[in-house]
């Protein structure tokens, strides 16, 4: 146990003592439980032996590349048709592959495998050139012959005695010495990703996060590149527990000795393939959703305000809560119920004295605008009187040990059994059980707890990691199960969504997942600690998810785990307004979130932040239905259009919504004024109009009333006009310059394709212009903003 699990136990047991005595003692049963049933069913660590490719011996032509062929392995490379490269050593090839979204993209017929000098071979595309040398090393260079990445020949360490899941292993990487990371899900310290060690094990931190905890509940092994040679991500498509060492080079400001920098992968087990994609930031993310598939697409009112706490109570507190967002004219989208609404926490359940008619309580919030939200844990209560427990025990749906006996751990309900959602049958029996949810009135789910989480007083808070699987057939353990467990979990959800309300597009998120979880909803952050480190965090991790292809996600506003300052709430509700997920939370014993139990003073701006979201919920809709398209995701670095400005590179503070707008949060106590980054072009102070030119900084007053956002002259926003119909709000361009933006209107909330509606906007004769590209009239009405000169 390291000093990071041992902060880890000691968190659970202060969340496990909350719940009593009982509970206690079940954590550290099912600690020793989980031990017992490694020490039979894992296999010991007997000798190794390690080995490295050797020499080259030859080479295999196949379509988009071929196969090298070493003393000691072999290496397959093949250029998809949209440009990705895929390495796989030891014969292992993209499938099965629990990220990819179907059998993956076709290869490049045009690209060949031939020789390269010095004994190597390569294999030239369009848009990427690779090549291998006679010991095993892999170069990816952009079609001018700049290296962008270097995999040096990769290490095993082979089982002597049996497989045992295969062998553990080693690959290190180059990158310019110029270049930045970001990416590996999400991380809490980023989302520039420093040097360090950064584990790949989806974790529950037990209790509330800050930045310097790792792992979270969501890890990915992709991680993006940003150099001034190109950007590239890199995907190691391997489930199995590992860790990347990341090290940022060094330049010889001007000596030509560059210390390059490094990333090393090293995986305990699980084949050693990965994919490289190249191009622009958006180009990159557009050839990554080909792969994993496209983002799901929240339906409108999920990208409106949501409330949720965990401690409602009853129907009464809800109706409380909702009518007072009404009667202050506050907007609310939705409302989440947490597990206190359950019968004694049990999933599926509801209880009756809490909540007597919550049928009733739906439609009645429902004709008011208010959605209800469900929290949906996978661990099943064990034993007589529960009716998912009786039906999934019929069904075998239960994960088992290496012996055969159903695995039992603990969490909310008490000694609890987990679905084995690796198995396509099991998947279906999970998803009829959302029946009950939409009977019950709700319009999405929540996935909590499903790193997945079994509390215990020490080690691992999750199941065995000899616990079996099904893996789609393959069978296997927990050691490669683990990661994909919530992302089989919400394809289960998802898919019961869409069987059982075939015109409504599905609202879920996740608080775990992996590479393509995507595809069925989003995430938010976990249990953030309250301060200002949990509101920095917070930015990380939208940011970080978002260039892992995940766009939607949002933090606990406020914190999950304590009481909030006036001003740390309202900053943190400023900056949750312009974030995809738009939800205050928080723990049992942390208070309300509330915007009037903070007083008149962060009421009254944070109803101006409400009206805000409001407002631009046309422009969240054309970026949600953007992500779907291309992958882009609504929150951007500033580096996201100029990855060459190193300045951009390296600030942290401040993000992109979209192509049009630029928000600078207030991430500390008492700031009045703060310095913005800018990129290169004209950007206009939404709140004075002034306009200022980028790249550069600008220092702006930072008011309690508000964060600052800036517009890029020449933008084009879909906005909320007062009578509740979408207009465009028009930033000037600046003079001699053109500009324009896209607007998808809202289609409702099925399956409907919107339309892609382009304007231009340039000036003529001393005033702006708006036109739609496809031509005819503009079809909205405009008003154009600033024009001035430069502050």
């Amino acid at each position: 146990m390291d000093a990071r699990e041992l902060v880890r136990s000691v968190r659970v047991i202060k969340v496990v003592r909350a719940l009593g005595t009982a509970q206690g003692l079940r954590a550290v049963r099912s600690a020793w439980r989980r031990r017992r049933a490694d020490a039979v069913g894992l296999p010991r660590r007997g000798p190794e032996r390690a080995r490295v490719p050797g020499p080259a011996r030859g080479a295999e032509p196949r379509p988009g590349g071929g196969i090298v062929h070493f003393a000691r392995s072999s290496l397959r490379v093949r250029v998809a048709s949209g440009g990705a490269v895929f390495c796989g050593w030891d014969g292992a090839g993209p499938e099965p592959s629990y990220a990819l979204c179907g059998a993956g993209p076709e290869a490049d017929g045009r690209a060949v495998l031939e020789p390269d000098t010095e004994g190597g071979w390569r294999v030239v595309s369009e848009r990427v050139t690779v090549t291998v040398s006679r010991h095993g090393a892999v170069e990816v260079r952009t079609p001018g012959g700049v290296v962008l990445r270097r995999e040096l020949p990769p290490r095993w360490w082979d089982r002597v005695a049996e497989a045992g899941g295969g062998a553990r292993w080693v690959q290190r990487s180059e990158v310019p010495a110029d270049a930045r990371f970001f990416g590996l899900g999400g991380r809490a310290d980023g989302p520039r990703l420093r040097r360090g060690a950064y584990r790949l094990w989806n974790t529950d931190p037990g209790g509330a996060f800050v930045p310097g905890d790792d792992p979270l509940s969501v890890t990915m092994p992709v991680h993006m590149v940003v150099a001034d040679a190109g950007t590239h991500l890199v995907f190691h498509d391997n489930s199995w527990d590992g860790r990347v060492l990341l090290r940022e080079g060094v330049e010889g400001a001007g000596s030509g000795h560059d210390r390059p920098g490094t990333c090393e992968v090293r995986m305990e087990g699980g084949p050693l393939r990965y994919w490289v994609v190249v191009g622009t930031p958006s180009r990159v993310l557009r050839g990554w959703t080909a792969l994993t598939g496209a983002p799901a697409l929240p339906p409108r009112w999920a990208l409106g305000y949501h409330h949720s706490r965990w401690g409602f109570g009853s129907a009464t507190e809800v109706r409380r809560v909702v009518d007072g967002y009404r009667e202050r004219g506050l907007p609310l989208s939705a409302v989440h119920l947490d597990i206190d609404h359950l019968d004694r926490h049990q999933v599926f359940t509801v209880d009756r004295s809490a909540f007597p008619d919550l049928p009733g309580l739906a439609r009645e919030l429902r004709e008011a605008g208010v959605r209800l939200v469900s929290i949906v844990d996978p661990g099943v209560k064990a034993g007589q009187g529960s009716a998912v427990y009786a039906s999934g025990a019929a069904a075998d749906a239960f994960v088992r040990d290496a012996r055969g006996r159903v695995v039992r751990g603990v969490v909310w309900p008490g000694e609890a059994v987990f679905p084995d959602f690796t198995d396509a049958r099991v998947r279906a029996w999970w998803g009829g059980l959302y029946a009950e949810r939409l009977a019950q009135g709700f319009a999405g789910v929540w996935h909590d707890m499903n790193e997945p989480v079994s509390f215990a007083a020490f080690g691992d808070t999750t199941l065995p990691r000899s616990a079996r699987h099904a893996l789609e057939g393959r069978g296997g353990d927990h050691r490669e199960a683990h990661n994909v467990y919530a992302l089989a979990m919400a394809r289960a959800g998802y898919e019961a969504l869409v069987r059982l309300r075939p015109d409504e597009r599905p609202f879920l998120f996740s608080r775990s997942g992996w590479a393509g979880m995507q595809r069925y909803g989003g995430t938010w952050s976990g249990d953030v600690a309250t301060g200002w480190p949990g509101l920095r965090a917070s930015l990380s991790l939208v940011l970080g998810m978002g260039l892992c292809g995940v766009p939607y996600s949002g933090p606990d506003i406020g914190g999950f785990s304590g009481v909030p300052s006036g001003e740390l709430y309202l900053r943190w509700f400023q900056l949750a307004a312009y974030l995809p997920l738009f939800r205050t939370h928080s723990a049992l014993s942390a208070g309300r979130r509330e915007p009037w139990e903070y007083g008149p003073v962060v009421l009254e701006h944070a109803r101006a932040a409400l009206r805000e979201r409001e407002r631009l919920l046309p422009y969240f809709v054309t970026l949600a239905q953007l992500a779907r398209l291309t992958g882009a995701p609504y929150v951007r670095p500033l580096w996201w259009a100029s990855p060459e400005d190193r300045a951009l590179r390296d600030r942290e503070d401040a993000f992109l919504l979209g192509d049009a707008l630029l928000v600078a949060p207030v991430m500390g106590p008492g700031v009045e004024r703060r310095s913005v980054p800018l990129p290169r072009g004209r950007w206009y102070d939404t709140a004075t109009g002034r306009a200022h030119e980028g790249p550069g900084q600008v220092v702006l007053d930072t008011p309690l009333a508000r964060i600052p956002v800036l517009a890029r002259a020449g933008a084009v926003l879909p906005v909320a006009g007062a009578d509740g119909r979408t207009e465009l709000e028009v930033w000037a361009p600046a003079p001699g310059q053109a500009g324009g933006g896209v607007v998808m209107p809202d289609a409702g909330d099925g399956w409907a394709r919107p339309e892609v509606e382009r304007f231009a906007t340039r000036w003529e004769d001393g005033r702006v212009v708006v036109e739609r590209r496809e031509g005819g009239g503009v079809g909205y009405p405009v008003r154009v903003r600033g024009g001035g000169g430069v502050g």
